[in-house]
């Protein structure tokens, strides 16, 4: 393996967000992501959400709320539960790229929940031939843990806080180090119901406000970065046909709270630029950045409006047993262009659950394509209840 894979590597993570760059020279002067470090907490973690194009603000409680939406939580059938996910990640690029995620929660009487999640995005080994034959494995992770409580019978909060940890340092001189901060997340969660027809249907509309903390640096640098402070607002209606078949869709809006980075424009001298980048950049602070990143946009309101995220989805469910689920993700050409269908399929036990899906990318050479998530989960009442019953023959 060829010494500067550290830096394939990072392109690679950026590419997740700026796919089209390179293959549109002719509009290189629109093409303006929004950047951040710390990439892999914008990653959905779980195989439900990601077959329904990546959406699950408002979706019914599961385990996988923590990152979606923890103030869900309450909202659970299950006292328990405990989460595992993993994605094999840009696996036409690579083979060795991978996100595992763990979560799980307990509910506290009928109106509060505590929660916890780990999550650890692996890129590899990587071998430095130019560093006394070094072969390092970059990684990032986070762990975090939140408490949330219903205020009444359909409306619902949550805090969480988060530790994050990013090592993809490449210089292992004694001025380097990991990367290192500190975020949370608010989240509001409502769920009602009501009558049509005979039937009894709900509506859900969820906001969640995520990684909303320090900056992040490297040893060795003079900037810092920001991390992806996120803004989630989404909708969800189920209906049921019958007594077996229900149906949900819904649809998340996504935008990052983070300043546009500055562009530098034809007339302007290295030096200029550099001066403003610092200035309008990188030293605004994070909290300052969120307010920052809804005027900033060097295309007005227009290129504000690209930079919103939309995700579609729905999940078709018989007898609370076996699921089917589609959806897609939509983000504009100038802003990364992400842009794909997604499926997938779910099968419940009175103990576990198994969920599965997979990405089809419109985009063209779009490394998200023919990603697959895969998701289990374990309902600890069920487990219980089970080991109960052995115990008893």
């Amino acid at each position: 393996m060829k010494a500067n894979r550290i830096i394939r590597i990072m392109l690679l993570l950026a590419a997740v967000c700026s796919t089209e760059a390179i293959l549109a020279q002719d509009k290189q002067n629109m093409f303006n992501p929004v950047h951040t470090a710390v990439t892999s907490l914008s990653i959905a973690p779980d195989a439900r959400a990601g077959a329904m194009g990546d959406m699950g603000v408002a979706t019914e409680a599961d385990v996988n709320s923590q990152y979606w939406n923890p103030a869900k939580y309450p909202f659970n059938v299950a006292r328990a539960g405990v989460g595992v996910s993993y994605t094999p990640w840009l696996r036409k690029l690579v083979n060795d790229i991978n996100l595992a995620n763990v979560s799980g929660f307990y509910r506290i009487g009928n109106y509060s929940a505590v929660h916890a999640s780990l999550r650890y995005f692996s890129l590899g080994e990587v071998y430095l031939s130019d560093m006394e034959d070094m072969t390092i494995k970059p990684y990032e992770l986070s762990i975090d843990a939140g408490y949330s409580r219903m205020l009444s019978e359909t409306f619902s909060m949550a805090v969480n806080l988060r530790f994050i940890l990013s090592d993809i340092k490449y210089d292992y001189s004694s001025e380097s180090s990991a990367g290192k901060a500190f975020a949370a997340d608010i989240a509001l969660y409502r769920l009602g119901y009501f009558m049509v027809g005979n039937r009894e249907c709900s509506l859900g509309w969820g906001i969640n406000i995520s990684n909303i903390g320090s900056k992040i640096s490297y040893g060795g640098s003079d900037y810092s970065e920001f991390i992806p402070t996120n803004l989630r607002i989404g909708l969800n209606f189920t209906v049921p046909f019958n007594e077996y078949n229900k149906f949900s869709f819904g649809v998340d809006m996504n935008k990052l709270l983070v300043p546009t980075h500055p562009m530098q424009t034809g007339d302007e001298a290295s030096e200029d630029y550099q001066e403003r980048e610092r200035r309008d950049y990188y030293d605004v602070s994070s909290i300052a950045g969120i307010f920052k990143s809804f005027g900033d946009a060097p295309g007005g309101f227009k290129e504000e409006m690209q930079e919103i995220q939309w995700s579609f989805g729905a999940e078709y469910t018989y007898n609370d047993r076996f699921m089917l689920r589609a959806g897609y993700h939509h983000e504009a050409e100038n802003k990364g262009n992400r842009k794909y269908f997604t499926v997938g399929a779910g099968f419940h036990m009175s103990v576990f659950t198994v969920d599965a899906s997979y990405v089809f990318s419109t985009a063209q050479s779009n490394p998200l394509d023919q990603t697959m998530r895969f998701s289990l989960a374990f309902d600890l009442d069920g487990m219980r209840d089970l080991f109960g019953k052995m115990r008893r023959r």
